[in-house]
């Protein structure tokens, strides 16, 4: 059977019709699976008006919220590729990818009517030839979203596209260097799916808190699988961690997705005499090593942190720990997903001992195709049919994974390899520390000394004692010899520390 994800909806809406599908608190809106099936086909009738065909780009600048699912959907029924934007670039790294992806579409919110005008502006530099905004009195040069698709039938479009056929192109952070998009298809997003609900405790009629941005595959790959699942998405456009609790109670959340930084908010605000939060199960966390004292903070609150580890190259599944062992083993990001092989190797390919560090690798059918437009990219990154992530872990004896780090965040002390996130995981540990990176600086004697960027929960905390708090818990060579403190730490929209700009913003040389 030739599969396409944009049909899966339809197929969903006619098995559960008034289940709710979508909710947004903020607007008040709540669609059904038969509502949004309704107007995905309008968006794709739209689409089609538009003279968009199959393997065309059409990219969306849009907040998290119905019309994100409805254009996915829709865009994926007819088989064009759809091309997520991160909200958070500038208008020079917006106009790139535009034209990299070679999108004809430009769907936006109106909270980007500004940037919008401003990509319009600069004539065919970017490639687009339509317009259309969300919400507001769109200008000039854009249709209006809701005008747009009241025109259009909800009739059933024709399918196009289909399992290896391109469905998205997702443009990597950039940190090192130009974005790359990476190419997932049909195939490799049904596969995400299935092996997502394989392993992770989702079920159908669940109440899912979704507010990291639909733009990373980190929140879009749960999305399209809760679909999937017939589980109902509360839809947040952005975080908010007492709104959070509060969902949590009167909506009856099941399950959510935050990344560490997130928990630690949702902790810092919550009220045990205000906040009911009985009906959460378990929240996945993942995007940066999760700290061993906030699973334990939580559990204490009876709510399971189970630690996730994926990629955008692999469609959001790598690892998840699940059950006991999200308690027992702490820390790790569990066994690879149903359908995924991981490999932890050496610097020859070759698998490492239990407990030794290495490279983790994977092998999946929900692995992207590529990078668009990057062969060479493609080949250094997918070898033998492995992906090689360039991130650092160990695998126990049992097969249980623990990130340590990204390769190039590595640093090497007295000829010792030191982890910042391991470093991270001790310092979070402090009562006194909202949160922390951590990078190598310059040291005379060593090569490379670590350095703490603090932000502190307790303004009296000095450098003195989070060193001292170190001591005892790290091994000597891995020990802060520095702490400076700031008032945020630098991250990408899936939580990940930008340690780039922290080497940029600390140029210091340790004094030992």
């Amino acid at each position: 059977m030739d599969i396409n994800i944009g049909s899966l909806l339809t197929k969903r809406a006619y098995l559960s019709p008034q289940l709710e599908a979508i909710v947004e608190p903020t607007t008040g809106r709540r669609l059904t699976y038969r509502q949004l099936n309704a107007a995905a086909n309008r968006v794709s009738n739209a689409l089609l008006g538009l003279g968009i065909r199959k393997g065309d780009r059409v990219a969306l600048l849009l907040m998290n919220g119905a019309e994100f699912v409805e254009t996915f959907f829709g865009a994926a029924k007819i088989g064009a590729v759809v091309v997520p934007l991160n909200w958070r670039l500038v208008p020079d790294e917006l106009e790139f990818i535009l034209a990299d992806s070679g999108a004809k579409v430009l769907l936006y919110s109106e909270e980007f009517a500004a940037v919008a005008a401003e990509l319009n502006s600069r004539g065919d530099r970017t490639g687009v030839e339509s317009w259309v905004q969300a919400g507001g009195a769109a200008g000039d040069f854009a249709a209006n979203f809701d005008a747009w698709i009241a025109m259009a039938s909800d009739d059933e479009p024709p399918v196009r596209g289909s399992d290896d056929d391109l469905l998205f192109i997702m443009y990597t952070s950039g940190t090192t260097g130009l974005p790359k998009g990476v190419m997932h298809s049909h195939s490799t997003v049904m596969w995400s799916m299935l092996t997502i609900a394989a392993t992770a405790d989702v079920h159908y009629a669940d109440r899912y808190l979704i507010s990291l941005p639909m733009f990373h595959v980190g929140a879009l790959s749960p999305v399209l699988g809760s679909l999937y699942r017939g589980v109902t998405l509360v839809v947040l456009k952005a975080f908010d961690p007492k709104l959070s609790w509060e969902l949590v109670g009167s909506e009856k959340i099941t399950t959510t997705l935050m990344v560490p930084a997130m928990l630690q908010f949702m902790l810092a605000v919550y009220d045990p005499d205000k906040h009911d939060c009985s009906s959460l199960r378990w929240v996945m966390s993942g995007a940066a090593p999760v700290p061993v004292s906030l699973i334990n903070t939580y559990q204490g609150m009876g709510i399971e942190i189970h630690q996730v580890y994926g990629l955008t190259e692999t469609c959001g599944p790598g690892c998840l720990i699940i059950g006991d062992d999200a308690v027992e083993r702490a820390g790790s990001c569990g066994k690879g997903f149903f359908h995924t092989e991981v490999r932890v190797v050496d610097e020859d390919g070759k698998d490492v001992a239990p407990g030794e560090t290495g490279e983790v690798l994977f092998k999946a059918p929900h692995v992207m195709l590529g990078y668009w437009n990057r062969p060479e990219a493609t080949e250094e990154t997918i070898v033998d049919g492995w992906l090689h992530t360039g991130d650092v872990a160990t695998m126990d004896a049992d097969g249980f994974v623990t990130i340590m780090d990204r390769v190039k965040d590595m640093l090497i002390s007295g000829g010792e390899n030191v982890y910042p996130a391991e470093i991270e995981n001790v310092v979070l540990s402090h009562p006194g520390v909202a949160d922390v990176g951590v990078i190598g600086v310059p040291s005379a004697k060593w090569g490379e000394s670590p350095l703490a960027v603090v932000v502190r929960k307790d303004e009296s905390l000095t450098e003195a004692e989070v060193i001292e708090w170190c001591r005892g818990k790290l091994a000597p060579f891995k020990l802060v010899k520095s702490v400076v403190f700031t008032t945020d730490i630098p991250r990408n929209p899936s939580g990940k520390i930008l340690k780039r700009m922290l080497r940029d913003q600390y140029k210091v040389t340790a004094s030992e």
